[in-house]
């Protein structure tokens, strides 16, 4: 049996179904904080979960940012096709074909003001306990982001915070 590599595979938004973004801030291990964002399906594609995290896996791929591999530093690629907007008290991400945006609290804006970066975790793992505008408890954060499943499911990410000038 062959298989497509998945670098050829192509993208079906169809199939991604809902995407969730969320901003939030912690303790780095340099004593100040980190602002993170971690984008994920839900996996409520009409075609099922396992189609949201093909499809999501082919999204980051097509992009750039392989699934379980090494942190992408953003910063010293200008070149890469995924950029993160800070305006108006939201983050914006934007990668081809798609753009994500999720309101940032305040703790998160002064975070990436003073970092100019923020890093992203956008696992291909579905949390469909996690709805939008449903809030998020700390613990539940902490136990899906934290988790060695989501973690290795997951493109790491330092992305450049950049915000329109007027």
């Amino acid at each position: 049996m062959t298989s497509t590599p998945s670098a050829t595979r192509p993208f079906r938004a169809a199939d991604l179904g809902t995407l969730v973004m969320l901003a939030w801030s912690g303790e780095a291990p340099d004593g100040t904080d980190m602002p993170y964002l971690l984008a994920y399906p839900l996996g409520d594609s009409a075609a099922g979960p396992e189609a949201a995290t093909a499809a999501v896996a082919a999204l980051l791929e097509n992009n750039g940012l392989p699934v379980g591999g090494d942190l992408v530093d953003g910063t010293a690629r200008p070149s890469l096709p995924v950029t993160l907007l800070v305006q108006s008290g939201q983050a914006v991400l934007n990668l081809a074909p798609l753009n994500a945006q999720c309101p940032a609290p305040e703790e998160w804006l002064a975070a990436v003001g003073e970092r100019g970066y923020a890093y992203l975790v956008f696992t291909t793992r579905p949390w469909p306990g996690a709805q939008p505008g449903r809030p998020v408890t700390p613990e539940a954060l902490k136990e899906f982001a934290g988790a060695e499943e989501t973690l290795t499911a997951a493109a790491h990410v330092v992305l450049p915070a950049r915000s329109l000038r007027g």
